[in-house]
């Protein structure tokens, strides 16, 4: 029997677009997948594409847009595994895509300001990351000589909240304060919009 998910989180559909060389997972042009949130993947799933896909569906599960699409609330993500395949992430609500046309005055993009801090420290860190040290970064630069893996942790959150999510459950949606470093979890980072 199957578990029930219970979870305050949106379905998001993944669809096949173009195949461009063979992927042993035999995905085909029109398959469909749908995730019942962005935390639960299907059985078998790939997890090279996970990868690939996880900033679009952690981003347009926080309400993210993304202004050069047909459809706001869509996105198209490549298999990171010499580009073998396309697919197009969608938002669900209720069984059924979610659609907010594109933005007709779109111009370019709009990179956000973006503070990150140190919130809480323990144990060692080989950077020596300590509370109260900060970074500003714009749209999705890289943050120069920053840890790769605590820029690997940050970047979906940069990537949602450069696109316009917002973190429902924190006291200031614009902001998640939860971000932790993969390595010993010695390390939690704040990541905020800042006001343009």
């Amino acid at each position: 029997m199957d578990d029930i998910i219970i979870t305050p989180f949106p379905q998001l559909k993944l669809t096949v677009q173009q195949v461009f060389n063979y992927c042993y997972h035999n995905y085909k042009v029109g398959d469909e997948l749908v995730l019942e949130d962005f935390t639960h993947p299907p059985k078998h799933f790939c997890l090279g594409l996970a990868h690939a896909l996880f900033p679009a569906i952690y981003s347009l599960s926080f309400g993210a847009r993304f202004p050069f699409m047909e459809n706001q609330h869509s996105l198209l993500v490549t298999c990171p595994d010499g580009g073998k395949l396309e697919f197009k992430v969608e938002l669900l609500r209720r069984g059924k895509v979610s659609v907010i046309p594109r933005q007709p005055d779109y111009k370019g993009p709009n990179p956000q300001k973006m503070l990150v801090q140190v919130v809480q420290a323990r144990g060692k860190c080989a950077y020596g990351y300590q509370v109260g040290d900060s970074w500003e970064t714009v749209g999705l630069e890289c943050i120069g000589g920053m840890c790769g893996a605590a820029f690997h942790a940050l970047f979906p959150a940069l990537f949602a909240l450069n696109f316009g999510a917002n973190f429902f459950f924190m006291d200031d949606p614009q902001t998640i304060d939860t971000v932790t470093c993969p390595d010993g979890g010695n390390i939690v980072f704040k990541v905020a919009r800042l006001p343009e």
